[in-house]
């Protein structure tokens, strides 16, 4: 047997370089099947689907702007009223004003429980530099 490419007769790396270059092509024949879809030219418009999506949105690669959080906290608000009313939940007020949010109370650890957690670490670091 051949331990390296190059010990290889060049009719068979030949052939293999002629099989390669067909995967190549027949890859690139999927890629365009797969993807006319987005690059199909509308016959109503006369432009391609992304063509549309940046004039829609004014912007050249067809990206949504970012929304503010007084925008993203109406809908929000909106959502979990329809939710509400599709369980049949009587509507909540909304609030005035959105309350100041209140910081999660952290866990603390005891000093035990960190030196256990950092000891089982370190072994683990020893058994890899030992593997």
């Amino acid at each position: 047997m051949y331990n390296s490419f190059w010990e290889h007769p060049i009719a068979t790396i030949e052939k293999a370089l002629s099989i390669r270059k067909q995967i190549e092509a027949l890859q690139e024949s999927l890629n365009k099947i797969y993807s006319g879809a987005a690059e199909r030219v509308s016959p109503e418009t006369g432009t391609t689907a992304k063509a549309a999506k940046a004039a829609k949105t004014g912007k050249p690669d067809g990206r949504k702007g970012k929304r503010s959080a007084a925008a993203r906290a109406k809908m929000a608000a909106a959502q979990k009223a329809r939710w509400a009313k599709k369980r049949g939940d009587a509507p909540k007020a909304a609030p005035a004003e959105a309350p100041a949010k209140v910081g999660r109370k952290r866990k603390v650890m005891s000093p035990e429980a960190r030196a256990k957690i950092a000891a089982a670490q370190r072994a683990r670091w020893a058994r890899q530099k030992g593997a």
